[in-house]
């Protein structure tokens, strides 16, 4: 039986758990951080032109041209399924106050 979830329930794990946190205590990305942005080893690319948004809760790998959100992430990450992706990150909902 395949799992489903509300709208809601996924756009606060998109927009409500950081994706800094998501980067470094979730997934434990290899990072440089600069004095602006937190820069992370692409899944995609293996190459540090990145950073993230807190505004709009977005990595982004500029070599790639990709924008990863929290699940997105997880899943490029961890090669898994989106209902992984979303089971992971449903744990670390303590996040998401």
């Amino acid at each position: 039986m395949a799992n489903h979830y509300s709208a809601s329930f996924l756009r606060s794990l998109r927009n409500r758990i950081p994706i800094d946190v998501v980067i470094v205590d979730v997934l434990r990305l290899d990072i440089r951080p600069d004095k602006t942005l937190l820069r992370f080893r692409c899944p995609l690319c293996d190459r540090f032109h990145t950073a993230t948004n807190p505004k709009t809760n977005l990595a982004r790998c500029f070599d790639c041209e990709k924008n990863f959100n929290p699940i997105d992430l997880v899943i490029a990450v961890t090669q898994c399924s989106f209902v992984d992706a979303v089971e992971r990150l449903k744990h670390k909902s303590h996040w998401m106050g």
